[in-house]
């Protein structure tokens, strides 16, 4: 699939909106508790006000927007990414690979220690997807209805990154 990556713009937002809503839409589905996905109630303007503090690159193909990842740096050279959507009729296709490759790059480059994310632990192929790009379970909390493991892969081995300032988010 010929694909581009790039930062988003502003002129992105209702990509960035749609793909968002449709992919995690399906994971609320297949959680079971679709009223509990906090990503269901983003708006465009969350979207617009997230530009501020977040880095939001995008995935196109032949001009149509197919995935999005959104993440910020955290206290102590931490990234966090906060979402992260491919379209649910594309999905398993690379372009998720492709776009967390492009952040772990710009990431490394940056000489952060780490990147995390959330993601539910009962959902098998996103935490094989997860494990084939290096994570690892870090912890897990049920504040949100449903076990949450917050994952985590080190770029700096031999050094546990803190990861207090993204454990509650």
């Amino acid at each position: 699939m010929n694909m581009i990556i790039r930062k988003a713009d502003i002129s992105d937002i209702k990509d960035i909106c749609m793909i968002t809503r449709e992919a995690f839409k399906k994971y609320a589905l297949d959680l079971g508790l679709p009223q509990k996905v906090s990503a269901l109630k983003e708006t465009e303007e969350t979207i617009k006000n997230e530009f501020a503090n977040k880095n939001i690159l995008i995935a196109c193909s032949i001009n149509e927007a197919i995935g999005c990842i959104r993440y910020e740096i955290m206290p102590g050279n931490i990234a966090y990414i906060s979402r992260f959507a491919v379209k649910p009729t594309i999905q398993n296709s690379g372009i998720g690979k492709a776009l967390f490759l492009a952040v772990e790059d710009a990431l490394i480059k940056d000489n952060m220690k780490a990147v995390a994310l959330h993601t539910a632990s009962k959902m098998t192929a996103l935490m094989r997807f997860y494990y084939s790009l290096g994570f690892h379970i870090h912890s897990t909390a049920s504040d949100r209805g449903y076990t949450r493991a917050l994952l985590c892969k080190e770029f700096i081995q031999g050094e546990s990154p803190d990861l207090s300032h993204v454990q509650n988010i």
